[in-house]
């Protein structure tokens, strides 16, 4: 099992995806920390003994009015999900600024936590600085519900047996899902109805492990959970079919005895249940070290298999967490998983993968990428669902996409890449590459062979410390670099800019181009 550190909430990664507007572009910075005040020491500071939370081990309960008191930078509360932590001495730890943090001081803060970090657990990185439980009581006249597992469900109402969050009931004809199950001597199917025309393998992910089966369904802002301890033992494979011209979903598992079923199980926590895509708790599943080889001198490319019943696939543009633990607490880092080779063309990976790859720059001085290099073959690691806010529709009647990148803010683009030359509508595909020598220029060969194959493909490297022979581009990202890259472009060509690397650079980027006169609609930023 893989340990490795995490921060909380985690900085912004050079992978993480967000919306293709201004304030999403110049939105949470990562701030320069004070000497000492890494992730690593907020760890020993915690395992030092010293009282953190100030009532030296008591525990209260804290009413709302008591709350409010402490908003102060000196004296600073925060409710997380019903828990009330004294974030006072984590302030100058925290990545994002004590600025960023202020903002949910002397109140409820789950909902700006879930905004931009709800995959970080925030018990395991505060549990030294709980003050006690939120105080709290039901809301009058709140309406109480009881789903298929027996589980009380507040504020929500019953759709077709499924439990749905409180607001949802409004658009329920356009997303109510039902389920049902059948059967022959030797196989078991189950089959989802989503009354959606569109509906594709991408839109579905299952884990079958342990005679447990999850199925979540994803739609724009809610998925449907099917979760059951099904009745009897299955091989722990199953194969996944959708319908998509009656919007219908079959999972299909085969049984290891020929057992008659009277039932499909024992529902399972949130079964039948809608959930909104921004709640916390992600779903992980425990995932094996295949391969690893090296793609520069400091760059790895490592290849981790999905346990056999797991069906996922990792849309373009999104991205998933590792999580595993040090010294008890509990640690998540976002990557975006790229494709084996970028040319020659590698197969269609639209349906089932069994395979993620990842492209990770080691760092010495690191705290989790050195451990991730250590890993050994048949090594587990534990990997999240997919997520992030890139969707394929941004691409939709787009006839030209233009890429900037700085080092490894490379791998959201090699999907995109790879994706949009399938595309026969697409004219142009622009990538400006920056990085600091010529030897950190990830996959130079293969891009250099695709821009030779394909016209319609080119590539430009930028270097902000060239060897004195090097012929091509220096510098930094700059505007006159931006707009000598735009040499040929018309307003003819409908475009997509889509942009990522460390923050500083995104957010100039960003700048550029909008001063170039590309709107917010044409610019998507991944969040470096």
């Amino acid at each position: 099992m893989l340990n490795v550190p995490s921060q909380f909430p985690a900085p912004g990664s050079q992978q993480r995806v967000s919306a293709a507007s201004a304030s999403t572009a110049a939105g949470r910075k990562k701030v320069q920390l004070k000497p000492g005040r890494s992730l690593m020491d907020w760890i020993r500071l915690t395992k030092s003994g010293k009282d953190m939370s100030g009532l030296r081990g008591r525990f209260i309960e804290v009413t709302a009015e008591e709350l409010a008191k402490h908003n102060k930078k000196n004296d600073c509360w925060m409710c997380i999900r019903g828990m009330v932590y004294n974030v006072t001495p984590y302030l100058e730890y925290h990545p994002g600024g004590e600025e960023e943090l202020m903002r949910g001081a002397g109140a409820d803060g789950t909902e700006l936590f879930d905004q931009i970090h709800r995959w970080v657990n925030s018990e395991s990185m505060l549990k030294e600085c709980l003050v006690g439980r939120m105080a709290s009581k039901p809301a009058s006249g709140a309406k109480v519900s009881v789903n298929q597992s027996g589980l009380r469900v507040p504020k929500q109402t019953l759709l077709n047996g499924a439990s749905v969050p409180d607001g949802l009931e409004k658009r329920s004809k356009d997303i109510s899902l039902r389920h049902e199950w059948f059967q022959t001597e030797d196989t078991i199917t189950v089959v989802i109805y989503t009354k959606q025309k569109d509906i594709n393998p991408n839109s579905v992910i299952v884990d079958l492990e342990g005679g447990v089966l999850r199925t979540e369904v994803r739609q724009q802002e809610y998925s449907y959970i099917l979760h059951v301890e099904l009745s009897h033992d299955v091989q722990e494979v199953v194969s996944v079919h959708c319908a998509s011209k009656v919007g219908k979903i079959e999972l299909n598992l085969k049984k290891i005895n020929n057992t008659i079923w009277s039932d499909l199980g024992q529902p399972q926590e949130h079964h039948n249940s809608y959930k909104k895509n921004t709640d916390g708790g992600l779903f992980y599943r425990k995932c094996n070290l295949l391969s690893k080889m090296d793609i520069t001198y400091d760059t790895r490319l490592l290849c981790f298999q999905l346990p056999p019943g797991c069906h996922m696939t990792i849309p373009v543009g999104q991205h998933i967490y590792l999580k595993s633990s040090i010294q008890d607490v509990e640690v998540v880092r976002p990557y975006t998983p790229v494709l084996p080779s970028l040319y020659p063309e590698p197969k269609d990976d639209s349906h089932a993968c069994t395979n993620i790859y990842l492209m990770m720059k080691i760092y010495p001085d690191g705290l989790l990428t050195p451990l991730i290099d250590k890993l050994q073959i048949g090594d587990c690691v534990s990997v999240s669902s997919p997520e992030g806010n890139f969707k394929r529709s941004q691409l939709e009647e787009i006839t030209e996409l233009i890429l900037l990148a700085a080092g490894t803010g490379f791998t959201p683009m090699i999907k995109l890449i790879s994706f949009t030359l399938k595309i026969s509508s697409f004219r142009k595909i622009r990538l400006m590459f920056f990085n600091k020598k010529e030897k950190d220029i990830l996959w130079k060969n293969q891009l250099d062979q695709l821009s030779s194959k394909d016209k319609r493909f080119e590539v430009e490297y930028i270097l902000s410390e060239p060897h004195p022979e090097w012929a091509g581009k220096r510098g930094k990202i700059e505007m006159s670099l931006c707009s000598e890259f735009l040499t040929g472009h018309t307003k003819e060509l409908k475009t997509l800019v889509c942009v990522c690397g460390p923050t500083s650079f995104t957010e100039q980027a960003v700048g550029f181009f909008k001063e170039l006169g590309f709107s917010n609609e044409e610019i998507h930023a991944f969040n470096g």
